[in-house]
């Protein structure tokens, strides 16, 4: 079976020192760690990839198309902006789940809008890194 692979967008390789108390303690590294562990329950593997720059995320989204059996993305500030990142998000044809750490929706107004969730196949948000986890789980039961 194909790798799932695990998207994190801008800012999110600071995890553990950027606003704790909104993120938590926990480092990127941490989160793929929790990602291939849990993964690892269903014998599948993980790809991860983070990037600061849209174009170099979508170019890793198009290198996916045939190659991934699913994507869990946390697009950061990018899900609030960026149509480029969500018509990259159809090309590789997998299933597809939005991750937010925080709850979105109980935060500034300007985050409770996502050119993601509608094309996602479920958008998990205030879970904490957990969210991660429950994402690949549920990536590996359904496919």
């Amino acid at each position: 079976m194909a790798p799932i692979l695990v998207l994190n967008g801008p800012n999110l390789n600071m995890l553990g020192t950027r606003q704790p108390e909104v993120y938590g303690s926990e480092t990127l590294d941490d989160v793929v760690e929790l990602c291939r562990s849990t993964a690892a329950r269903f014998d599948r593997e993980i790809s991860a990839f983070q990037s600061n720059s849209e174009g170099a995320l979508i170019d890793r989204i198009h290198a996916a198309r045939g190659a991934v059996s699913g994507i869990v993305i946390n697009p950061g500030g990018l899900t609030h902006t960026s149509v480029a990142l969500r018509d990259a998000l159809v090309i590789p044809e997998a299933p597809l789940v939005e991750v937010h750490i925080s709850n979105v929706h109980a935060r500034e107004e300007f985050r409770h809008h996502s050119y993601i969730s509608p094309i996602a196949t479920a958008v998990i948000a205030g879970m904490g890194v957990r969210g991660y986890a429950a994402a690949v789980e549920f990536l590996c039961t359904r496919t």
